[in-house]
């Protein structure tokens, strides 16, 4: 018996080490997070990178592009590549605005949309999931034109 509570001690004491947690990020830390993968998302069009931009869907994304939400990363791949075509991006995004939920796994993003004139076209609104420590994939994106 004293075998078997020994035996158990040493598991528990390894298995222990396995399960610790690593540091959680703090709220605007995570905000930062998501700010900095929006920008680097966005720059995606400038740099005129559909691999980059792709690298940044979630398998499971939804995309509000077309008549009809487009499912899934290789669904809005194949939308979006139309406008990685040519020498210039033909419009541009920036985050206005960042909330990540207080469990820090969904975030939102939102900002303005500019024609390649830097005209004002629209808004964006995206959601993004953390999916792994520090990276966070878009699971949710929509447009919206300006108001005149």
């Amino acid at each position: 018996m004293q075998r078997v509570l020994i035996i158990l001690g040493i598991l528990t004491a390894t298995l222990s080490g396995c399960t610790t947690k690593q540091p959680e990020l703090g709220a605007e830390a995570l905000r930062q997070q998501v700010i900095a993968t929006e920008q680097a998302f966005a720059a995606t069009m400038a740099d005129r990178n559909l691999a980059g931009f792709i690298s940044f869907l979630s398998e499971e994304t939804v995309f509000f592009s077309g008549p009809k939400p487009l499912r899934g990363a290789k669904a809005v791949a194949e939308w979006w590549q139309k406008y990685y075509q040519g020498a210039s991006a033909p419009f541009s995004w920036a985050p206005e605005q960042v909330e990540v939920l207080d469990s820090g796994s969904l975030a939102l993003s939102s900002g303005p949309v500019y024609d390649r004139e830097g005209k004002l076209t629209g808004t964006f609104t995206s959601i993004w999931r953390l999916e792994s420590p520090g990276k966070w994939r878009i699971i949710f994106d929509k447009g919206c034109p300006v108001c005149d």
